[in-house]
């Protein structure tokens, strides 16, 4: 049976009839049935409520009434805004959902002399001025639980929202759960901040205030002999001229089932810098604790790494160059253990000289990784990396080991005492009954060390901006979470595992990187060898020139005036040649980043039409060959 033409454009036009009202068929079925469905297929999941969020919404036991304050005006003057407020309903709509009832979510435009404008300078929210008549605009939220505790977001900025999970969920979590486990801080850095010498009222670093947020935190005087009995958890940083007393009082506390988190350092960075107190060396001094617990931290080495070197500016000569930095490292997941807690989650943390850890044998303890370095790392002698590093030299230098490096590990088992022979006799007399030392942990021990102490210093991973006279924090780098994470679960919950800031989503292309720093390496080579030899000619010029100044003309034959004339001929040459490499390097790198730009913008939209035009050629062809058939 053959059809007319009529035929087939009658049916191809029923159809497409059908076929448009069985797409509206589905989308009416599935916005019933898929109301609260979403999948997010974005690489790291980043429109899913993180565990973490579930896990602060399911415990919620009291009421908690949410405020969003959003000035309708403000949305119509700056779009941004307005498109921010939209992402943040949605996002407190989730939370809703999630509570069962119990987040209770009220928007309000708070409108100029209006009640709710009222409420929100109560609460303490900032306004934007959105006119010459001085009237504010507002982005803002607070909320209240049933026993009137309130938290605010004074205002929503659009800069942040890679972390408005975060601090949505971590004000959630301060109202559900006010009652805040203890922190106790040993360190001999400002990170309480305090009085310096000379420098007046010094603020605490902002991972204190972090820390603050989910737990109360007290200091821990290093001259004091024992571990106080009403922390929690002891955090350690650069521990540094303890006594025998306080080491074998945090012996104890562990083996007794108390938890530490410890952050050392080969090359602590920040120990150095003004305002640190009296620190001269930078090397923490913890060792007897790091043995008896299974590792040791590797003496006069820091860690250098080229898969997760960071790219700084660096000074040579009167020029400022870009090159990879091989001792500050920037670690993104696939150098996390992504099983742990602790780490499955965080994006992102930049590290500054970290040491290396080395597990020991036969301690009774199991060292598990937690962060690490790629299979292109080296171990740098410390001395290379002090105040003024040659940051060129070390890249251009690095001999890649081919095996990775421990940065971060949690240490687990049934560790022994690193006082063997009992405890230290305390004030020259007094001493600890034999019957309270404990040899042996009688439950497994479970701690976590950090080779590195200054990724705790904000100059790591926040900028402070200022927002209308209020200082703003953006984190570029999950350096924070991953302490408050570390903390959160030594102390048992899991509540807080998942809250990670959500950094903005970066995707390094591996073998892009790898070309570019083996050519940079190899252009770094020659611009070396050439400023080497530009280096000796200007000598020997200089040396000439100096005779002449000194001399006069007549002394200087010929000859010599002659190599005058070559040396700086050959000047001129290499310099030349100096700049061509340097040319040729940057023409390289911009030339594999035009090619790059060409794949991802241009490449697949071609191979799309070439392969739409074959298959209309080929229709063609099969279509013509059926009606020369018929």
């Amino acid at each position: 049976m053959h059809l007319t033409k009529a035929s087939r454009d009658k049916l191809a036009i029923g159809g497409l009839v059908l076929a448009t009202l069985l797409l509206l068929a589905v989308n009416i079925f599935a916005n019933a049935t898929f109301k609260d469905s979403q999948w997010d297929l974005t690489e790291g999941r980043l429109f899913t409520l993180s565990e973490g969020t579930r896990c602060v919404l399911k415990g919620i036991d009291e009421p908690i009434k949410v405020r969003l304050f959003f000035s309708k005006v403000l949305g119509d003057q700056s779009p941004p805004h307005a498109t921010y407020f939209k992402r943040v309903q949605e996002l407190l709509g989730q939370y809703v959902n999630l509570a069962g009832g119990r987040l209770v979510l009220e928007i309000l435009d708070p409108e100029p002399f209006s009640d709710a404008e009222d409420m929100a300078v109560a609460f303490g929210l900032q306004g934007i001025p959105i006119n010459d008549a001085g009237d504010l605009g507002y982005l803002g939220l607070a909320a209240v639980n049933s026993t009137d505790d309130q938290e605010t977001i004074a205002f929503l900025s659009p800069d942040r929202e890679t972390f408005l999970e975060y601090d949505l969920t971590k004000l959630i979590h301060t109202l559900a759960a006010p009652e805040k486990k203890t922190v106790g801080i040993l360190t001999p850095l400002p990170l309480m901040g305090g009085m310096g010498p000379q420098m007046g009222q010094r603020p605490a670093w902002t991972v204190v205030e972090q820390i603050r947020d989910f737990f109360d935190v007290v200091p821990v005087v290093p001259d004091t002999p024992t571990v106080p009995e009403d922390i929690d958890i002891l955090l350690v940083v650069h521990p540094k001229g303890l006594k025998d007393e306080m080491l074998y009082s945090i012996d104890q506390f562990v083996l007794g089932g108390g938890r530490v988190l410890a952050f050392v350092d080969s090359n602590a960075e920040t120990a150095a810098r003004p305002g640190a107190g009296n620190i001269n060396d930078p090397v923490s001094e913890f060792d007897r604790m790091l043995e008896a617990w299974g590792v040791r931290l590797v003496k006069d080495r820091v860690a250098g790494d080229l898969a997760t070197a960071r790219r700084v500016n660096v000074r040579v000569g009167a020029q400022v160059a870009v090159s990879d930095y091989v001792a500050w490292l920037s670690l993104t997941p696939e150098y996390m253990d992504p099983d742990d807690v602790v780490t499955g989650d965080i994006r992102r943390i930049n590290l500054a000289t970290p040491g290396i850890l080395e597990p020991i044998g036969g301690k009774g303890t199991t060292v598990k990784p937690l962060m690490r370095t790629s299979p292109k790392s080296m171990a740098i002698e410390r001395s290379k990396v002090g105040i003024r590093p040659n940051v060129i030299g070390l890249f251009r230098e690095f001999e890649p080991s081919g095996k990775p490096l421990i940065l971060a590990a949690r240490i687990t088992g049934k560790a022994k005492t690193a006082f063997p022979d009992g405890p230290p006799k305390y004030d020259g007399s007094k001493t600890v009954s034999e019957t309270e030392h404990r040899a042996e942990a009688k439950d497994a021990i479970n701690v976590i060390v950090v080779a590195d102490t200054d990724m705790l210093h904000d100059t790591l991973w926040v900028d402070a901006q200022d927002l209308f006279g209020n200082t703003l924090l953006v984190p570029y780098a999950n350096n924070a979470d991953f302490v408050v994470n570390a903390l959160d679960n030594l102390l048992g919950s899991n509540a807080l595992i998942g809250l990670r800031a959500r950094s903005q989503s970066h995707r390094p292309f591996h073998l892009v990187q790898s070309i570019r720093q083996d050519a940079e390496r190899s252009y770094r080579a020659k611009e070396q060898e050439l400023q080497t030899k530009l280096q000796g000619v200007r000598a020997r010029l200089n040396k000439l020139m100096r005779r002449e100044e000194i001399t006069g003309d007549i002394i200087l034959n010929e000859k010599e005036k002659a190599t005058i004339d070559e040396f700086r001929g050959e000047m001129v040459s290499i310099r030349k040649e100096l700049r061509d490499v340097q040319h040729a390097m940057r023409r390289d790198i911009e030339m594999l980043g035009s090619w790059l730009k060409f794949a991802n913008i241009a490449a697949i939209p071609l191979v799309l039409g070439i392969g739409i035009l074959i298959a209309v050629f080929v229709r063609r062809l099969h279509r013509r060959a059926t009606v020369e058939t018929d």
